[in-house]
């Protein structure tokens, strides 16, 4: 999608590419993370997550010393259509804003008290808060001649005066946008000082005051302050963190479907190890990697060449945490889908909110469906169990969380992109600085350590949920699990 001279459209995971500004903070730091739709009473439909991943997938076709630990909370069992929400503060005095945690955008930013047709109030648990840069005393605004708008931009914009604010402006797949301009505040991080220990540390950071919303960013019900971008480009927080030379550019999660919660962590893991990673594919702003091939149950499913391409010649596949599913190509998932059923030819499928195959099964699900392994460059491996892309509804009822992906990258090729559906249960780790990416099997629940390069000390960083909502979600999503069995018995 074209750019203008003001404004850049960003498609599915944000902005494209700004160039950072300098962080002052030390140490290793913690943001504390919430999941996006946990709440009281809150009840997705299946749709609502998918509905979520769709917009996701649009706007992904436009764009040290110290380690930090973002105490991560919620579940990611898709009937929650979840996103993960760290707290951060920003301003002096500081205030909390509780922001998306997203690898698939690049920029943090944060509703502000003017902003037009901004949400007021959610059901996740939390109050919304609005940025007022006039309350606090060490915002600036960041104007158009500055460096950090420059650089955007590839010069100086033509129209530029003095006192001229930088503006920003992003528009979704499903017709929401944000639009505002740039402000550089003060960011309040956690700093890790210890085994499972913390203290408050400070750092600038430029991020987008954001001035109006349309669509569902005004009404939504899930509701957050902003999205804090993950994303490789220069102005996301962890290359804003990189560049002052106060955190190595990598970073960490391991989210746990099971219970909810779990670990995202900056800097170098040093436990577990991970064994292979595999090269990210150059020039890409998302995390994209070569997929080799695919087994079912160790039967190697044959796609054309290049079938997973997102660019001539390369089969690429999106790593994305902030999509619930997995999204396959149309081409391979209709022969990808016959093996994964091969041995329940006799199961009677059903198909819910118009677009989920569900069926019923009363055996464990791990000795009845096979194992998915994703072979990628340089022997790794990404396996997805049975129970991983296998979701529960209620009792015997079980869907499937493989879908067929209908989007098309700029070049006209399918995309595949495996979100959290296969990625859950896991330690993933994203090394930016070496342009690598790779993973394995872990338990969410446990500690992982991290290496403070300044001081060489290693400390244990252990799994979180912040969330008021993390608890057994059966009794929120009873109603939910009735509507789906009715649904169901009806189409029996």
């Amino acid at each position: 999608m074209a750019a203008t001279a003001r404004t850049r459209v960003a498609l599915l995971g944000g902005f494209l590419v700004f160039f950072a500004s300098a962080v002052n903070v030390s140490g290793n730091m913690v943001f504390p993370v919430n999941h996006k739709f946990k709440g009281p009473g809150k009840q997705v439909s299946l749709g609502a997550w998918k509905e979520h991943d769709a917009r996701r997938h649009r706007r992904l076709l436009a764009g040290a010393d110290s380690a930090i630990d973002l105490q991560l909370g919620g579940n990611g069992h898709p009937s929650e259509a979840g996103l993960y929400i760290a707290k951060i503060g920003l301003g002096s005095p500081s205030k909390d804003f509780h922001v998306q945690v997203d690898t698939g955008s690049d920029v943090l930013w944060v509703n502000c008290a003017e902003c037009s047709n901004c949400p007021t109030k959610n059901n996740l648990g939390f109050k919304l808060t609005m940025y007022d840069a006039k309350s606090s005393s060490t915002s600036s605004k960041v104007t158009c001649d500055q460096e950090f708008c420059t650089s955007s931009f590839n010069g100086k914009l033509p129209d530029c005066k003095a006192d001229m604010l930088c503006n920003y402006s992003i528009s979704y797949g499903d017709g929401s946008t944000t639009s505002g301009y740039y402000v550089k505040d003060n960011i309040q991080l956690d700093k890790v000082n210890g085994n499972h220990q913390t203290t408050s540390t400070y750092g600038t950071v430029v991020f987008g005051c954001g001035a109006k919303q349309s669509g569902n960013l005004g009404k939504s019900p899930g509701a957050v302050d902003g999205i804090l971008g993950f994303g490789q480009a220069n102005a996301s927080v962890i290359s804003q963190l990189s560049s002052s030379g106060k955190v190595k550019k990598q970073f960490a999660h391991c989210l746990d479907n099971v219970k909810g919660g779990g670990i995202w962590a900056i800097g170098e893991v040093v436990e577990p190890k991970v064994k292979n990673t595999t090269p990210l594919i150059p020039n890409l702003p998302h995390y994209t990697v070569t997929v080799k091939s695919v087994e079912v149950g160790g039967d190697v499913v044959d796609f054309p060449t290049d079938l997973f391409g997102l660019f001539e010649d390369r089969n690429g596949v999106v790593i994305d945490s902030g999509t619930t599913l997995a999204y396959l190509s149309p081409e391979f998932y209709e022969p990808f889908m016959k093996k994964i059923y091969a041995r329940q030819s006799g199961l009677k499928k059903h198909t819910v909110d118009e677009q989920f195959t569900c069926f019923e099964y009363s055996r464990n699900v791990d000795d009845g469906f096979p194992v998915v392994k994703f072979n990628f460059k340089n022997s790794a491996v990404l396996t997805a169990y049975p129970h991983d892309y296998l979701f529960q509804l209620k009792d015997d009822v079980w869907c499937s969380g493989w879908q067929t992906n209908s989007m098309k990258s700029k070049d006209g090729k399918s995309m595949t992109i495996l979100g959290d559906l296969v990625l859950s249960n896991k330690l993933v780790l994203y090394d930016i600085e070496n342009q690598a990416i790779g993973w394995t099997d872990y338990n969410c629940t446990s500690s992982i350590k991290l290496k403070d390069e300044k001081s060489g000390q290693v400390y244990s960083v252990g799994a979180h949920n912040l969330s008021s909502a993390s608890g057994p979600m059966i009794g929120r999503l009873l109603a939910f699990f009735l509507l789906v069995i009715s649904m169901l018995q009806i189409l029996i």
